[in-house]
């Protein structure tokens, strides 16, 4: 995807760049909840990525339901990211700088759902 794409849809930035930070942050997860919790949280957002990119290209009559549905992944994402603080694999700074990140988004998210009803 290149990068003219991304920023003609504000909320898939910033959802991509949610994705850097969190990869990079994955890194620094114990052995033991990178390849569950982390990897688990890794996919939440990379298939709510993946809703977005389809409800940007859906028709008017998809583009709910489809943003419908990655509402549910994303918030499935926000309670494993929590999780991730409470069980230490996250340290509570590098959580405060995704929850900003994850907050910015939800907003975009009902913003954009709210336009469609």
């Amino acid at each position: 995807m290149d990068q003219h794409t991304l920023s003609d849809t504000p909320l898939i930035l910033k959802t991509y760049e949610l994705y850097k930070l969190f990869y990079d942050y994955l890194a620094l997860f114990p052995k033991k909840d990178k390849y569950s919790l982390g990897v688990r949280c890794e996919l939440y957002l990379l298939n709510t990525l993946e809703l977005f990119i389809a409800a940007s290209t859906a028709t008017k009559d998809k583009k709910l339901t489809t943003l419908q549905q990655a509402n549910i992944k994303f918030d499935t994402l926000k309670i494993l990211i929590r999780l991730t603080k409470d069980i230490k694999a996250l340290d509570t700074k590098k959580y405060i700088v995704l929850q900003e990140r994850i907050q910015e988004i939800g907003k975009m998210l009902g913003g954009w759902q709210r336009s469609l009803i």
